[in-house]
């Protein structure tokens, strides 16, 4: 097996030479057999390994006794070991989410804080088997392309030195070398899906093709290519559409519909740190196609004038008021704003960084015309949804400067006076 395991990790360039590693040890035989391997080829590769275990606090004394058992065996190693513990069930319950899901963001937050600290790698336990069993989740729920690819050998700092071993091997392997291991009593019951999938499912599919894990991990691997070239022509796609408040609608549907909806989904993700589904996927297809606005939930997407745009929702700040009283510095928006002001220079009226009001009103330079900020933003194709949360320096009603726009006459009078100065990026 540990053959397997290096071709793994050379084709996949999971290790360099001198690498830290985490080792996610819940105390089970796939993380117990990471754990033996990884110290079986420690030498070649000149690592410095580690061990993490979160304590999820949901099976009282077996839970006590997994996180015992992993100090013994780190101390038979010699690695030292990180321990956390984690109330999940209380956890779940304040997010209002199931225990699976509120145990795996623990794990990976704890997992994430370690990498950093260390600057190590963190290496799970997933297998061929664990690949399998995603791969038919996310079909029954009825995945994309990209879901399709199941569990990658590689994503970020997280590597799966065992991913193309199945979970009998690993088994034979902790046997032929006398390795101990605990067994999670949860993973025995039908009361979660993958179990279900683990217990009934993958038996029937098994008896079909004795080799269906490694068939599965080749499909999710040919899988994985399709959707890197889907992405890589994606994110083509919206630097070619991409406009200073969003993102050119006929240049998006003149894309192939495959290339269209994974541009839509890598927007979402970027731009509000929403996941879409095929649902939403299809809403903003048609809100592409017909204009207008659609809640998706953890965003809202709005197309108008032919430019698309995802929001954020509460993305406005209306109750923002900050003086300009001498030298500072804040974060608005993702944008570092420094400002000075030289008060000799200026006239009684106070200067407040805030959000727009009634009654605002902004002279253009070149025209020297002023007019209500409101049909300035319409001359300038503000988008709606963005006007109530730009950002604004003003003496009592007059607008000095807009963010997206620049400094009026009166703004950039006072600039070149050096009575003020502004710096935004």
């Amino acid at each position: 097996m540990i053959n397997a395991v290096l071709q793994t990790i050379e084709r996949n360039d999971l290790l360099l030479q001198g690498d830290s590693v985490i080792v996610a040890l819940s105390g089970g035989a796939d993380s117990v057999a990471l754990l033996h391997v990884l110290n079986s080829i420690k030498e070649k590769y000149n690592l410095k390994i580690y061990a993490a275990h979160l304590n999820h606090m949901l099976r009282g004394e077996e839970a006590d006794r997994d996180e015992k058992f992993c100090k013994i065996l780190c101390e038979n190693y010699s690695t030292e070991l990180f321990v956390r513990h984690a109330d999940i069930k209380k956890l779940a319950r304040e997010r209002k989410i199931g225990l699976e899901l509120c145990g795996r963001e623990e794990r990976y937050k704890f997992f994430d804080e370690l990498a950093l600290n260390l600057g190590s790698k963190v290496a799970t336990a997933h297998t061929a088997s664990d690949n399998a069993e995603t791969l038919i989740f996310r079909l029954v729920r009825g995945t994309s392309v990209r879901g399709a690819a199941g569990i990658p050998p590689r994503r970020g700092h997280f590597i799966r030195p065992l991913i193309s071993c199945t979970r009998a091997e690993i088994e034979s392997y902790c046997s032929e070398n006398k390795l101990s291991f605990v067994t999670d009593s949860s993973n025995l019951s039908d009361d979660y899906a993958r179990n279900i999938i683990r217990h009934k499912v993958i038996p029937v599919l098994s008896g079909l093709n004795p080799c269906f894990e490694q068939a599965a991990l080749r499909y999710c691997e040919s899988a994985a290519e399709v959707a890197d070239f889907l992405g890589a022509q994606a994110e083509s796609l919206l630097r070619g559409a991409k406009t200073k408040f969003g993102y050119n609608a006929d240049t998006l549907l003149e894309a192939d519909c495959a290339v269209q909806s994974e541009a839509l989904a890598i927007l979402c993700r970027n731009e509000a740190d929403f996941s879409p589904e095929a649902r939403h996927i299809a809403l903003l297809r048609a809100v592409l196609k017909n204009g207008g606005a659609v809640d998706l939930g953890g965003c809202t997407a709005v197309c108008k004038q032919k430019t698309i745009r995802i929001v954020e929702k509460n993305q406005a700040e209306n109750n923002l008021e900050i003086s300009l009283n001498g030298d500072i510095s804040f974060i608005y928006r993702d944008k570092l704003i420094s400002a000075g002001v030289d008060n000799s220079k200026i006239e009684l009226k106070p200067l407040v960084f805030r959000t727009r009001r009634g009654g605002d009103r902004f002279t253009y330079q070149k025209r020297n015309i002023t007019k209500p900020l409101r049909k300035v933003f319409n001359e300038q194709k503000i988008p709606d949804e963005l006007r109530d949360s730009l950002l604004l320096l003003c003496q009592d009603s007059t607008v000095l400067w807009c963010d997206e726009i620049g400094f009026s006459a009166q703004g950039q009078a006072l600039t070149d006076s050096n009575a003020i100065k502004l710096k935004y990026h």
